[in-house]
């Protein structure tokens, strides 16, 4: 019983999370874009917290629907004004869109029911310590993620000046 429940819980989450996908990239307000991304982004830490993963739900909701939102949301401030919309989309580039994310789906199908999965050597039951995940989360050898942590907080900080410089050239 216990399993049923926590299949309709996801599949809630994912419909909720769906949803607001589309909400965030249909819309034409910038700002309701922002907010509906970030309603996807606590449907991702709830998926984390349901399958138990609390501290990277923690994460997901401390550093992506707080951090980065809270970004986003300075920088649509910054660069535009709040009664400002996006320009509508030609019937030409929506369906170049459409095709393109379809391809993109059919390529990602694809890949994922081709390739052969390996089992993890956490799923055959060997414990996950903090120290296990600190270690892999900021190490800089091979599986370990301190490049591109480093590489996207240089990035962000490229994004930020260059609407700063946007902002003030207006």
């Amino acid at each position: 019983m216990e399993n049923i429940g926590s299949e309709v819980i996801f599949y809630i989450i994912a419909a909720v999370m769906t949803i607001f996908s589309v909400m965030a990239v249909t819309t034409k307000h910038l700002l309701r874009s922002a907010t509906y991304l970030l309603f996807v982004l606590f449907g991702t830490a709830a998926l984390y917290f349901q399958l138990e993963y609390e501290f990277l739900g923690a994460v997901q909701v401390a550093v992506y629907a707080g951090g980065i939102v809270v970004l986003f949301v300075f920088s649509i401030l910054l660069t535009q004004g709040l009664g400002q919309n996006k320009e509508t989309i030609k019937k030409s580039k929506l369906i170049m869109a459409l095709s393109a994310a379809i391809i993109g789906l059919i390529v990602c199908g694809y890949s994922l029911f081709t390739h052969v999965f390996p089992n993890s050597r956490y799923a055959l039951g060997e414990d996950i310590t903090m120290k296990r995940v600190g270690e892999d989360l900021l190490g800089s050898g091979q599986y370990q993620y301190v490049l591109p942590f480093e590489l996207i907080s240089v990035l962000l900080l490229a994004c930020i000046i260059g609407g700063i410089m946007i902002a003030r050239k207006r």
